[in-house]
């Protein structure tokens, strides 16, 4: 990512009218790394801390400073495009953490030195010597962002694999979800593979782009012809005397299927499941009745009467996106979130900022360091709950409740001119008690004309549409549940039968599933889990740095498995133990055990399920080499694998 020469002259006049649209900590960040000249790193060249989630891209720098940095930047820049090598080309450990905070104009934990040195590809990462295996074989389930990141792994090192896929295409969550509106809300530069760039075109990928991007990946790296598409996995049984797990499915005409392989990767996901509520007399409704995640292809809600039940993040990308199209839009909110001001996020990316991604040394390592910072680990110490705080009800300490300040005084501004929506749309609880959301133009929508926000419970649905238990019928032709997924019933539908017949469901129940790093169950030989629980990182942020993190661990396992000759890895009962206990007691003073407000975070008995109460850098730390030590390992039975160096 850093580039270490340029791959052709750059075009001076190009470079500065890109320049023009830099963001200048970024830039002040590269142009020290070229020159080594420490007066970057100083007043009045240090930039101001962003207030917000937006990219701070003028850095608070007046404009005779910005100037000049742009200038010298210029001239550095078409220095090293010349043959000068980077006069920083590594910072030593001390310097670079003394740059990151710099940058970000606060104080960045010592931790993040490490992992942002092998992220930034400060360092580039030694590849990994193939294992020339051919008999020691991988069943990925899922082609989405988890199964991708697999597949790309292991590809690398040269085991072969097969990824089941249930449906025609990759993409995952993103190839489902086609309801009007949907997109991403990380910014796009994070919200992608390391590995793999793309010249986005806004700040916040829509959907359509994301599949394009995930397919891109796939084409980019080969992996089509590892895939079985249209094959739905019904269950897997792991066997003691092989040591190896046997895959069952059907395709997509019912014909059942058995593929055998050493190791199983589930890669589901999170939000495969749609949570679909049992409302009396839905079987009454006369016209079409759908999730967000099965929005007809066809549908067109123009001059229609829409009802919208539940107030979550597809609501509230449904909802703007209808509201100028339908005759009427009534939503049904069950309670508040939570919204941030986004002014980025229908904004174009220019070419100029993808010309400087490209062709400017560090200049995308840094920006995307940036992202990662504001989206993924800022806001950790506000969610933890201060036990002296004298108004726990409302937040959580000192920080947070300046959080619930800021985010009050934005809904305000937005509804000032409507109290009564101020009164429906302000919570109760806790910023970052629900998943966070951002401003696409709701607070907008709200407002119109056409656009009602019921606070009633729904009651039941009728012929005509829907009735609260106020006992006020709203009309609608078209209902829309926006109401989640089956976030805590991890695997479900599918069997996973481990050691001894033990059954995977019988061990979790039904909502209360546990993994060692929500990667590894014992009694379940040589299974791994992505995006299992207590892994999704509930502040927000990307989880392509947590799948990556996760592949890496994976296939640092099957790597010592390989090399070792071991043919069957099982997590201890003491690592699981100890790491879910751990988790347990770190949620007991967090945002997401707050009694004030019902979140799919947690099962029907309270406990935080899905989300990691870990910073993102924590579980990178956590995952980067895998310790046999938390394994039980057996022999392999047979050669499976040729390992040669």
């Amino acid at each position: 990512m850093s580039m270490t020469k340029p791959d052709r002259p750059i075009d001076e006049a190009r470079l500065e009218q890109a320049l023009r649209v830099a963001n200048m900590p970024t830039l002040t960040m590269v142009l020290f790394q070229l020159t080594g000249d420490q007066r970057w790193l100083n007043d009045p060249y240090r930039p101001e801390r962003s207030s917000g989630l937006g990219p701070n891209d003028s850095g608070g720098f007046p404009d005779e400073v910005a100037e000049e940095i742009r200038r010298c930047a210029a001239s550095a820049i078409m220095t090293w495009s010349r043959g000068r090598t980077a006069a920083v080309p590594i910072p030593d450990p001390e310097l670079l953490r003394r740059m990151l905070s710099i940058c970000m104009a606060e104080e960045i934990p010592a931790e993040y030195e490490r992992v942002m040195r092998e992220e930034m590809g400060l360092v580039p990462p030694e590849p990994p010597e193939p294992l020339h295996t051919n008999e020691f074989r991988v069943v990925i389930i899922g082609a989405g962002i988890s199964g991708i990141i697999a597949a790309v792994l292991l590809r690398e090192l040269g085991v072969p694999f097969v990824i089941l896929e249930r449906n025609q295409e990759v993409g995952g969550v993103w190839l489902t979800n086609t309801y009007p509106g949907a997109g991403v809300d990380t910014p796009s530069y994070l919200y992608s593979f390391s590995f793999f760039p793309r010249h986005w075109s806004t700040h916040f990928g829509k959907r359509d782009e994301m599949v394009a991007y995930l397919a891109d990946a796939v084409d980019h790296f080969d992996l089509r012809r590892h895939i079985i598409f249209g094959t739905e996995v019904d269950s897997a049984a792991y066997d003691e005397a092989t040591q190896t797990w046997t895959v069952s499915s059907r395709d997509s005409d019912g014909s059942p299927c058995a593929v055998t392989a050493n190791v199983v990767i589930s890669a589901v996901g999170l939000f495969n499941k749609p949570k679909i509520p049992d409302i009396a007399g839905m079987d009454r409704f006369v016209g079409p009745m759908f999730h967000t995640a099965h929005w007809p292809e066809d549908l067109d809600v123009t001059g229609r009467r829409v009802a919208v039940i539940g107030t979550g993040a597809s609501a509230m990308q449904v909802v703007p996106a209808i509201a100028d199209k339908a005759a009427q839009v009534t939503v049904f909110q069950r309670s508040p979130q939570w919204v941030g001001p986004c002014a980025e996020y229908f904004a174009p990316i220019p070419e100029d900022v993808h010309f400087l991604m490209d062709r400017v040394p560090y200049y995308q390592a840094w920006y995307r360091f940036r992202l990662a910072w504001v989206f993924n680990d800022r806001v950790h110490p506000s969610l933890q709950i201060d036990p002296r705080w004298s108004d726990p009800a409302r937040s959580l300490n000192a920080v947070n409740d300046g959080h619930r300040r800021y985010f009050t005084r934005y809904l305000v501004s937005q509804l000032e001119e409507r109290p009564d929506l101020i009164e429906k749309c302000l919570p109760d609880y806790p910023p970052f008690g629900k998943r966070m959301l951002l401003d696409n133009g709701w607070f907008a929508a709200l407002k119109r004309d056409n656009v009602r926000l019921v606070t009633e419970e729904v009651r039941s649905i009728t012929e005509r549409g829907v009735l609260s238990s106020a006992g006020d019928e709203v009309e609608a032709d078209v209902v829309v549940f926006s109401t989640g997924f089956e976030t805590t019933r991890y695997l479900q539908p599918i069997e996973f039968v481990g050691r001894g017949g033990k059954r995977l469901r019988d061990i979790w129940g039904d909502d209360d599933a546990t993994a060692y790093l929500g990667i590894t169950v014992p009694g379940f030989p040589n299974l791994f889990l992505m995006y299992g629980p207590n892994t999704n990182s509930g502040a927000g942020g990307s989880y392509f740095f947590i799948g990556e993190s996760q592949g890496r661990y994976i296939v640092d396992v099957i790597t010592k498995m390989v090399r070792s000759g071991i043919g069957a890895v099982e997590c201890r009962t003491e690592a699981h133990d100890g790491w879910v206990a751990q988790v347990d007691e770190a949620h007991s003073t967090m945002v997401w055990s707050h009694p004030g407000m019902t979140t799919y975070y947690r099962n029907k008995r309270g406990r935080v399920v899905n989300n990691s109460p870990y910073r993102v850098v924590d579980y990178w730390l956590m995952t980067h080499d895998a310790d046999l030590a938390d394994f039980t390992t057996e022999s392999a039975l047979r050669p499976q694998m040729e390992a040669r160096r």
